[in-house]
């Protein structure tokens, strides 16, 4: 009940969130979870392993929506991209299972250090 009453305080912010996380993903192909993550726990006011949860929920439905698009386009070869989707599946399934043993400073950590090496690599590949 609590969390209900703080999403409705922070609706517009939420919504601002999203689509920040909407833009990255449909740019960038995925990123959503860079926007999403600080500023739902900082900006939205959410607990920051609700933060995690949420925006592992949200990126769902808009890769969906950037896929579509991007199968529109042809630039998606489904078939040839299998493997890729059914490890991703499967590491969702077992991250799912073990994020709640995860302590938030190691998961802080871990998601800092991703943060970092795709902002070198993406410096360093330009």
């Amino acid at each position: 009940m609590a969390y209900r009453r703080k999403a409705s305080k922070y609706r517009g912010r939420l919504l601002i969130t999203g689509a920040l996380a909407g833009l990255a993903n449909g740019f960038f192909g995925a990123g959503g979870g860079l926007f999403l993550v600080p500023l739902l726990a900082g900006w939205a006011g959410l607990e920051e392993r609700r933060a995690f949860a949420t925006s592992v929920a949200i990126i769902l439905p808009l890769s969906a929506v950037s896929v579509l698009v991007y199968l529109r386009r042809g630039e998606i070869a489904v078939l040839q991209n299998l493997p890729y989707l059914i490890g991703g599946a499967a590491g969702g399934v077992i991250a799912g299972r073990v994020f709640q043993r995860v302590n938030m400073l190691w998961l802080r950590r871990i998601f800092g250090v991703l943060i970092l090496y795709g902002g070198v690599r993406a410096l360093l590949l330009l």
